[in-house]
């Protein structure tokens, strides 16, 4: 008997509850002998980057894989060839004792969909490529056209639908927003609407045949669509009573700190409101590597479930949830769409300026102007001169304690406001209220008064004193984010502009657990239009790292842009040059150019589709050559190697969009 779907009655329209942890209900799917979906753990996967037909390699890196904490593997089957040697991986793997269910990934090759599904546990196709048309052409369609093509679809898609069956094999259908097909572009436009009916439509197929084993992902390059595009997944799903388990991922998310800070905006987002069965972060780095990051983001929300428990049995209801509740019928924003808060404009914060950085440097020495490196501030003390970077803080906390050398000027420092009462020179320094102080005092500052407030007292705030004012908003929540979450959207509901500043407090975390944490929960708030600066408050932690996680996070949102963005494949067994590599060579000769978006892709499978937002592309299209982009369009075709990067160099100067390195 087929297992059914739940019916849900979801207050956000996506997901379970806006102020409360609730993993929204899914149902259970069987890959190999490990379940996914319903009351499972949110599941750990990686891909391979070997070549396929290169058994040993890929069974030894398999290994590794599990090791590190991959409860699934995928593998690229990109011919019939491929999908055929799947067969001898799988044996050697289960010879040597490792039962880890199987994935093929599937581009373009219906007869290599077709094989792999007999032989592994699960196939995963993109409804964008199989049997369906991309060739960024802008066709028109009509309707009966359409319609007449989502035919020839079916007829090519349904063997496989049927094997699927036949040999219990589970199925992802997995939408990427940069290749959506011809037909869907011409209907739906490059949205995440297009990216959830590319992926509806197949859905729809299956069922038509009575097959249920089903895992969906909308991945894309850009946080905010990606999310998007999965809440109105769910919100659809849910509508035509579906309820479908969510593979997540951020395509082409890049490495290092950049990779796992957008990963974490990416995912985290939609952890945080109960979405998500599965996990795979996309790094530029070894598949090993990936595991561990997914599992850190996923083992956060076991210990909510516990709480939310716990929160039950006492009937207790915190003050943020009922403020949010009492007008949640009023709509103040939308999660299917960016839009950001309308607040006014506090000096440099606030209003159409973009998000400010502020960092806690009290517990610095602060008789040495030289630890304001780590913050953007480069100090020369034979010019008694400060550089600015391009990820320069923008407001410094020092609480009580003064330095004893002059700031820069565009510098902002702000005290505690008893410290800042007794300030002989003021000049640039600004106070920092708790909400009882501001309440209570007549004495304020005539340019900004900074004032931290919980996010359960909002009814305590008095309106009429708001003028010059800008919120550092704080919570000590286990469910932060949707706590301060509730906050904004009570300000909007009654019309409160005043700029908020979102602070959130980490002790006792490693370096690691730091980005991926404060990514989710301020990262979640920044895509949603929230929030008009950053303040990550991590005592003991190195400075430049809350630096460039605040910068990264603003970055990876979309919110501000500080650097140059590198959308990154992860590699797999198609790609045709060492990404790793590359990538950093890449990097190394234009870091620099700020604001530029540049698409480095293994294949032409990724590229140019998944690099869609990518001002320029780097792409791998045969044995020792590369094809140059300008946005999607090709500029130069099969460029040997050794020449490639100077020539988009080129390129880039020839746009005006070259600047040299300082």
């Amino acid at each position: 008997m087929e297992n059914l779907s739940v019916k849900h009655d979801l207050e956000g329209g996506y997901c379970n509850s806006l102020t409360q942890y609730s993993r929204f209900l899914t149902r259970e799917v069987k890959i190999g002998d490990i379940a996914m979906g319903a009351h499972n753990p949110i599941r750990i996967q990686s891909m391979t980057t070997t070549d396929t037909m290169n058994t040993l390699a890929t069974v030894e890196q398999t290994i590794r894989m599990v090791e590190s904490g991959s409860e699934y593997v995928r593998i690229t089957a990109p011919s019939i060839k491929e999908a055929e040697n799947l067969a001898n991986i799988k044996k050697e793997l289960r010879y040597l004792g490792y039962d880890v269910p199987l994935i093929a990934d599937i581009h373009f090759t219906p007869n290599a969909a077709e094989m792999a599904a007999r032989i592994v546990e699960k196939v995963r196709v993109n409804p964008g490529n199989y049997a369906d048309k991309k060739k960024f052409e802008n066709i028109e369609y009509t309707q009966d056209t359409y319609d007449a093509e989502l035919a020839r679809i079916y007829k090519k898609f349904i063997p496989l639908v049927k094997i699927c069956k036949e040999y219990g094999t589970a199925m992802r259908i997995g939408t990427n927003h940069g290749s959506l097909s011809d037909r869907i572009m011409s209907h739906y436009g490059d949205t995440p609407r297009g990216m959830v009916e590319s992926a509806m439509e197949f859905i729809r197929m299956c069922e038509d045949q009575n097959y249920y084993n089903l895992v969906i992902s909308m991945k894309a390059s850009n946080t905010q669509v990606m999310v998007q595009a999965y809440r109105l997944l769910v919100e659809t799903m849910t509508k035509e009573g579906m309820n479908y388990p969510l593979h997540l991922g951020v395509t082409e998310a890049g490495d290092g700190e950049d990779g796992r800070i957008k990963s974490a905006v990416g995912i985290g987002t939609l952890l945080e409101d109960g979405l998500g069965d599965t996990i795979r972060v996309s790094l530029t780095e070894d598949p090993e590597f990936e595991a561990p990051v997914a599992k850190a983001l996923a083992d956060r929300y076991p210990k909510r479930v516990e709480r939310q428990k716990l929160k039950a049995e006492s009937h207790k209801i915190d003050g943020t949830s009922s403020i949010f509740h009492a007008t949640s019928s009023i709509k103040t924003y939308s999660p299917y769409s960016y839009s950001r808060r309308i607040s006014e404009s506090v000096q440099h914060i606030g209003g159409h300026h973009h998000p400010v950085v502020m960092i806690d440097v009290s517990k610095e020495n602060l008789k040495d102007p030289y630890f304001l490196n780590s913050v953007g501030y480069n100090y020369s003390a034979g010019l008694d001169k400060y550089n600015l970077a391009d990820q320069a803080c923008d407001l410094v906390y020092l609480g009580d304690n003064l330095p004893s050398f002059s700031f820069p000027g565009n510098l902002k420092q702000i005290y505690n406001y008893q410290t800042w009462l007794g300030l002989k020179d003021k000049n640039n320094c600004h106070p920092l209220f708790s909400l009882e102080e501001f309440n209570k005092t007549g004495v304020k500052d005539e340019s900004i008064n900074f004032v931290e407030i919980d996010s359960t007292q909002l009814n305590n705030l008095i309106i009429n004193q708001l003028n010059n004012v800008v919120l550092i908003l704080k919570t000590s929540a286990l469910h932060g984010m949707a706590e301060q979450r509730a906050f904004f959207v009570a300000l909007q509901q009654q019309n409160i502009q005043v700029p908020v500043i979102i602070k959130r407090t980490y002790s006792d975390l490693d370096a690691d657990h730091l980005m991926l944490y404060s990514a989710t929960d301020l990262g979640a708030l920044f895509t949603d239009g929230f929030g008009d600066g950053i303040w990550i408050d991590a005592p003991g932690q190195n400075l430049a790292l809350i630096n460039s996680t605040s910068f990264g996070i603003l970055q990876a949102t979309r919110t501000r842009i500080s650097k140059t963005e590198y959308i990154s494949c992860p590699s797999c067994g198609r790609t045709l040059f060492d990404l790793q590599e590359t990538t950093q060579l890449i990097r190394s000769r234009t870091d620099h150019l700020k604001g530029l978006k540049i698409g480095i892709m293994g294949c032409i499978v990724n590229g140019p589709g998944e690099m869609a937002d990518a001002d320029y592309g780097y792409v791998g299209t045969g044995p020792d050559k590369i094809t140059l982009y300008r946005g999607q369009e090709v500029v130069k075709k099969n460029v040997n190697t050794a020449f490639a990067l100077d020539e988009l160099i080129d390129i880039i100067k020839g746009d005006g969009n070259w600047v040299e390195k300082v």
